[in-house]
């Protein structure tokens, strides 16, 4: 492995490291203020990583690092606990705590994209003659340590736009399917919750949502190219 990839591989695991804690930490303090403390107890309201590793150390840790440098991007997964009878008891609330982390990665991408696009208005950046997923822009004056900051905004910006779109898939167990059973009448709520809980349901879902995601992700990449450079080559 080269020095750029080896450098691509660990830029591209602090960018989910990073987007992963907040999608988490958010769930956990949407619970918090709704009234379930169980996430909060286990220390997972907090931007520090360390304890959403300790949760879940393989999904956070192991696979992403091993994808970084294997594949070139990284995929994982955590979790946040909750109680089970507060969220039946309170669907509305547990609806929000499951958009609440989504809602975080597109806080996220928004702020990335703010600050690429204030790059690109002050003449710091331009657009990339390559769009890639780790580099949407190219530095004006070539300057190395700026086109690190450029590249790590672009893997914050395309990371977190597919994470909040895979994340609001309505398939259990992803947050969607939650969200939505949130919106949904009392019986209908109560019959989503039945279907989430299921492990059989759950795997099926994930295997729906990985059959329709790579459908949606290039789209996604145009779109936010077409965001970002409406009037370059990308338009």
């Amino acid at each position: 492995m080269d020095a750029d990839a080896l450098v691509r591989g660990l830029m591209w695991f602090a960018a989910f490291l990073f987007s992963t804690t907040v999608h988490e930490a958010l769930h956990a303090l949407a619970a918090l203020r709704g009234g379930d403390r169980t996430a909060y107890l286990g220390g997972q309201v907090s931007l520090s990583p360390l304890p959403h590793i300790r949760r879940e150390p393989i999904g956070m840790l192991v696979v992403p690092l091993l994808t970084a440098f294997t594949n070139g991007w990284s995929i994982g997964w955590a979790s946040t606990p909750y109680d089970p009878v507060w969220a039946a008891r309170h669907p509305r609330r547990a609806a929000s705590m499951a958009a609440a982390g989504p809602a975080g990665n597109l806080l996220v991408a928004a702020g990335a994209f703010g600050v690429l696009k204030l790059g690109l208005a002050a003449g710091v950046f331009v657009a990339a003659e390559r769009a890639r997923f780790h580099h949407l822009v190219d530095v004006a004056d070539g300057t190395a340590w700026l086109l690190g900051v450029a590249d790590l905004l672009s893997m914050l910006l395309v990371l977190n736009v597919l994470l909040f779109v895979f994340n609001m898939l309505p398939f259990p167990p992803l947050d969607g399917a939650s969200a939505v059973g949130g919106l949904l009448p009392a019986r209908a709520a109560a019959t989503m919750r039945t279907f989430t809980a299921n492990p059989v349901f759950s795997l099926l879902g994930i295997l729906i949502a990985w059959q329709i995601f790579p459908s949606i992700a290039r789209p996604l990449f145009r779109t936010v190219l077409r965001l970002l450079h409406p009037d370059d080559l990308y338009g």
